[in-house]
Protein backbone atom coordinates (compact mmCIF):
# COMPACT_ATOMS: atom_id res chain seq x y z
CA UNK A 1 0.00 0.00 0.00
CA UNK A 2 1.42 3.46 -0.93
CA UNK A 3 2.55 5.63 1.98
CA UNK A 4 1.07 9.10 2.20
CA UNK A 5 3.54 11.93 1.71
CA UNK A 6 3.43 15.69 1.53
CA UNK A 7 2.40 17.09 -1.83
CA UNK A 8 5.58 19.20 -2.00
CA UNK A 9 7.69 16.04 -1.71
CA UNK A 10 5.75 14.35 -4.48
CA UNK A 11 6.01 17.35 -6.82
CA UNK A 12 9.77 17.62 -6.23
CA UNK A 13 10.22 13.92 -7.01
CA UNK A 14 7.94 13.88 -10.07
CA UNK A 15 9.15 17.03 -11.76
CA UNK A 16 12.79 17.24 -10.77
CA UNK A 17 12.68 20.46 -8.81
CA UNK A 18 13.78 21.47 -5.35
CA UNK A 19 11.41 21.35 -2.38
CA UNK A 20 11.28 25.17 -2.29
CA UNK A 21 10.41 25.30 -5.99
CA UNK A 22 7.73 22.66 -5.49
CA UNK A 23 6.16 24.75 -2.73
CA UNK A 24 6.13 27.80 -5.02
CA UNK A 25 4.39 25.84 -7.76
CA UNK A 26 1.78 24.58 -5.31
CA UNK A 27 1.09 27.89 -3.55
CA UNK A 28 0.69 29.64 -6.89
CA UNK A 29 -1.99 27.19 -7.99
CA UNK A 30 -0.07 25.27 -10.66
CA UNK A 31 -0.48 21.78 -9.13
CA UNK A 32 -3.58 19.57 -9.30
CA UNK A 33 -4.40 16.40 -7.41
CA UNK A 34 -6.85 14.17 -9.30
CA UNK A 35 -7.83 17.19 -11.39
CA UNK A 36 -8.39 19.63 -8.50
CA UNK A 37 -6.01 22.50 -7.77
CA UNK A 38 -4.42 22.18 -4.33
CA UNK A 39 -2.57 25.16 -2.87
CA UNK A 40 -1.27 23.57 0.35
CA UNK A 41 2.28 22.11 0.13
CA UNK A 42 1.57 19.93 3.20
CA UNK A 43 -1.48 18.29 1.58
CA UNK A 44 -1.10 14.48 1.97
CA UNK A 45 -1.08 12.34 -1.18
CA UNK A 46 -0.51 8.64 -1.82
CA UNK A 47 -1.95 7.09 -4.97
CA UNK A 48 -3.63 10.19 -6.45
CA UNK A 49 -2.60 11.60 -9.80
CA UNK A 50 -0.47 14.71 -9.35
CA UNK A 51 -0.06 17.02 -12.34
CA UNK A 52 1.82 20.26 -12.98
CA UNK A 53 0.20 22.81 -15.26
CA UNK A 54 2.20 23.01 -18.53
CA UNK A 55 2.16 26.82 -18.22
CA UNK A 56 3.59 26.72 -14.69
CA UNK A 57 6.14 29.39 -13.85
CA UNK A 58 8.40 29.72 -10.87
CA UNK A 59 7.52 33.05 -9.31
CA UNK A 60 7.42 34.52 -5.81
CA UNK A 61 4.34 33.82 -3.70
CA UNK A 62 2.94 37.36 -3.54
CA UNK A 63 0.26 38.61 -1.10
CA UNK A 64 -2.90 39.83 -2.80
CA UNK A 65 -4.39 43.31 -2.83
CA UNK A 66 -7.99 43.68 -3.95
CA UNK A 67 -9.74 46.79 -5.29
CA UNK A 68 -13.46 46.56 -4.50
CA UNK A 69 -16.24 48.77 -5.82
CA UNK A 70 -18.28 48.97 -2.63
CA UNK A 71 -22.03 49.44 -3.08
CA UNK A 72 -23.87 51.90 -0.86
CA UNK A 73 -25.22 50.14 2.23
CA UNK A 74 -22.24 47.80 2.64
CA UNK A 75 -19.92 48.34 5.61
CA UNK A 76 -16.34 49.14 4.64
CA UNK A 77 -14.43 48.06 7.75
CA UNK A 78 -16.80 47.38 10.65
CA UNK A 79 -20.45 46.40 10.78
CA UNK A 80 -22.89 43.56 10.12
CA UNK A 81 -22.40 43.51 6.34
CA UNK A 82 -18.65 43.87 5.83
CA UNK A 83 -17.10 44.41 2.41
CA UNK A 84 -14.68 41.51 2.82
CA UNK A 85 -17.60 39.06 2.72
CA UNK A 86 -18.49 40.34 -0.76
CA UNK A 87 -15.03 39.61 -2.18
CA UNK A 88 -15.45 36.08 -3.57
CA UNK A 89 -14.45 34.28 -6.78
CA UNK A 90 -18.00 34.82 -8.07
CA UNK A 91 -17.78 38.63 -7.74
CA UNK A 92 -14.46 38.96 -9.58
CA UNK A 93 -14.71 41.48 -12.43
CA UNK A 94 -14.45 39.56 -15.70
CA UNK A 95 -12.62 42.51 -17.33
CA UNK A 96 -9.90 42.61 -14.66
CA UNK A 97 -6.80 43.71 -16.62
CA UNK A 98 -4.28 42.42 -14.07
CA UNK A 99 -4.01 38.92 -15.54
CA UNK A 100 -3.79 37.56 -12.00
CA UNK A 101 -5.10 34.03 -11.54
CA UNK A 102 -7.67 33.59 -8.77
CA UNK A 103 -6.34 31.53 -5.87
CA UNK A 104 -8.16 30.50 -2.71
CA UNK A 105 -5.39 31.89 -0.52
CA UNK A 106 -6.16 35.37 -1.85
CA UNK A 107 -9.38 35.41 0.22
CA UNK A 108 -7.70 34.64 3.55
CA UNK A 109 -7.04 37.45 6.05
CA UNK A 110 -7.82 40.35 3.72
CA UNK A 111 -7.52 43.55 5.75
CA UNK A 112 -9.85 46.40 4.71
CA UNK A 113 -8.21 49.82 4.50
CA UNK A 114 -9.18 53.46 3.87
CA UNK A 115 -12.58 53.99 5.55
CA UNK A 116 -15.67 54.78 3.52
CA UNK A 117 -19.09 55.69 4.95
CA UNK A 118 -21.67 52.90 4.83
CA UNK A 119 -23.95 55.14 2.74
CA UNK A 120 -21.13 55.96 0.32
CA UNK A 121 -20.02 53.80 -2.58
CA UNK A 122 -16.91 53.35 -4.66
CA UNK A 123 -13.32 52.28 -4.40
CA UNK A 124 -11.95 50.59 -1.31
CA UNK A 125 -8.87 48.46 -0.71
CA UNK A 126 -8.45 45.09 1.00
CA UNK A 127 -4.97 43.63 1.28
CA UNK A 128 -2.72 40.87 2.59
CA UNK A 129 0.36 42.98 1.81
CA UNK A 130 2.10 44.77 4.67
CA UNK A 131 3.66 47.24 2.24
CA UNK A 132 0.22 48.36 1.06
CA UNK A 133 -1.04 48.51 4.66
CA UNK A 134 1.84 50.79 5.67
CA UNK A 135 1.38 53.07 2.66
CA UNK A 136 -2.36 53.53 3.16
CA UNK A 137 -2.14 53.78 6.96
CA UNK A 138 1.06 55.65 7.76
CA UNK A 139 0.90 57.97 4.74
CA UNK A 140 -2.90 58.25 4.62
CA UNK A 141 -3.06 62.05 4.95
CA UNK A 142 -0.66 62.54 2.03
CA UNK A 143 -2.71 60.53 -0.49
CA UNK A 144 -5.29 62.34 -2.58
CA UNK A 145 -8.75 60.80 -2.99
CA UNK A 146 -11.22 61.70 -5.72
CA UNK A 147 -14.96 61.73 -4.99
CA UNK A 148 -18.07 62.39 -7.02
CA UNK A 149 -20.72 63.96 -4.77
CA UNK A 150 -24.31 64.37 -5.91
CA UNK A 151 -26.01 67.31 -4.21
CA UNK A 152 -29.27 69.20 -4.14
CA UNK A 153 -30.13 72.74 -3.12
CA UNK A 154 -28.69 76.10 -4.06
CA UNK A 155 -25.04 76.73 -3.32
CA UNK A 156 -24.26 79.82 -1.22
CA UNK A 157 -22.45 82.78 -2.77
CA UNK A 158 -18.77 81.96 -3.28
CA UNK A 159 -19.63 78.45 -2.13
CA UNK A 160 -17.36 76.68 -4.60
CA UNK A 161 -14.43 78.80 -3.49
CA UNK A 162 -15.23 78.15 0.17
CA UNK A 163 -15.36 74.40 -0.45
CA UNK A 164 -11.84 74.55 -1.83
CA UNK A 165 -10.44 76.54 1.07
CA UNK A 166 -11.44 78.15 4.32
CA UNK A 167 -13.87 75.66 5.90
CA UNK A 168 -13.55 73.90 9.24
CA UNK A 169 -14.66 70.45 10.36
CA UNK A 170 -14.93 69.41 14.01
CA UNK A 171 -12.82 72.38 15.04
CA UNK A 172 -10.07 71.68 12.53
CA UNK A 173 -9.21 74.06 9.71
CA UNK A 174 -9.40 72.04 6.53
CA UNK A 175 -6.52 72.05 4.06
CA UNK A 176 -7.13 73.23 0.53
CA UNK A 177 -8.70 70.85 -1.93
CA UNK A 178 -9.76 70.93 -5.57
CA UNK A 179 -13.51 71.16 -6.22
CA UNK A 180 -15.35 71.59 -9.51
CA UNK A 181 -18.81 71.04 -10.93
CA UNK A 182 -19.08 67.94 -13.12
CA UNK A 183 -22.63 68.91 -14.04
CA UNK A 184 -25.52 70.80 -12.44
CA UNK A 185 -25.93 68.35 -9.56
CA UNK A 186 -22.52 66.70 -9.12
CA UNK A 187 -19.37 68.03 -7.52
CA UNK A 188 -15.97 66.45 -8.04
CA UNK A 189 -13.58 66.64 -5.07
CA UNK A 190 -9.85 65.88 -5.14
CA UNK A 191 -9.01 65.95 -1.45
CA UNK A 192 -6.51 64.68 1.13
CA UNK A 193 -6.97 63.68 4.77
CA UNK A 194 -10.75 63.40 4.48
CA UNK A 195 -12.56 62.23 7.63
CA UNK A 196 -15.83 60.34 8.13
CA UNK A 197 -18.76 62.68 7.53
CA UNK A 198 -16.52 65.51 6.32
CA UNK A 199 -17.80 65.81 2.75
CA UNK A 200 -21.42 65.95 3.91
CA UNK A 201 -20.57 68.62 6.45
CA UNK A 202 -18.57 70.69 3.94
CA UNK A 203 -21.49 70.70 1.52
CA UNK A 204 -23.92 71.58 4.31
CA UNK A 205 -21.80 74.62 5.20
CA UNK A 206 -22.38 76.06 1.72
CA UNK A 207 -26.12 75.28 1.59
CA UNK A 208 -26.07 71.89 -0.17
CA UNK A 209 -27.53 68.56 0.89
CA UNK A 210 -25.65 65.44 -0.17
CA UNK A 211 -27.63 62.82 -2.08
CA UNK A 212 -24.79 60.36 -2.68
CA UNK A 213 -21.00 60.01 -2.45
CA UNK A 214 -18.84 57.82 -4.68
CA UNK A 215 -15.06 57.44 -4.38
CA UNK A 216 -13.45 57.20 -7.80
CA UNK A 217 -9.74 57.11 -7.01
CA UNK A 218 -7.20 56.61 -4.21
CA UNK A 219 -3.85 58.16 -5.10
CA UNK A 220 -2.99 56.98 -8.60
CA UNK A 221 -5.36 54.00 -8.50
CA UNK A 222 -8.88 54.37 -10.00
CA UNK A 223 -11.82 51.99 -9.75
CA UNK A 224 -10.94 50.72 -13.21
CA UNK A 225 -12.47 50.82 -16.68
CA UNK A 226 -12.54 48.56 -19.71
CA UNK A 227 -14.09 48.70 -23.17
CA UNK A 228 -17.31 47.57 -21.47
CA UNK A 229 -17.31 50.44 -18.98
CA UNK A 230 -16.32 50.90 -15.35
CA UNK A 231 -16.05 48.01 -12.91
CA UNK A 232 -19.62 47.53 -11.58
CA UNK A 233 -20.59 47.99 -7.91
CA UNK A 234 -20.13 44.79 -5.91
CA UNK A 235 -17.25 43.54 -8.06
CA UNK A 236 -13.49 43.61 -7.53
CA UNK A 237 -10.18 43.39 -9.34
CA UNK A 238 -6.59 42.74 -8.34
CA UNK A 239 -4.05 45.52 -7.83
CA UNK A 240 -1.25 44.36 -10.13
CA UNK A 241 2.09 43.75 -8.42
CA UNK A 242 4.24 46.86 -8.79
CA UNK A 243 1.40 49.41 -9.10
CA UNK A 244 1.53 51.95 -6.30
CA UNK A 245 -0.94 54.35 -4.72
Amino acid sequence: MPTATRLAHRVADLFGCTRAEAEQYIQNGWVSVDGHVVEAPQHPVDGEQVTLDPDARLEPVEPATVLFNKPAGVDAIEGPDMAAAHVTPASHWEDDPSGQRILQRHFHRLTPLVPLDREASGLMVLTQDGRVWRRLSEDADEIEHEYLVEVRGEIAPYGLHRLGQGLEYRGRALPRCKVSWQNETRLRFAIKAVRDGQLRDMCRQVGLDVVSIRRLRIGRIPIGKSANGAMPPGQWRYLPVGEKF
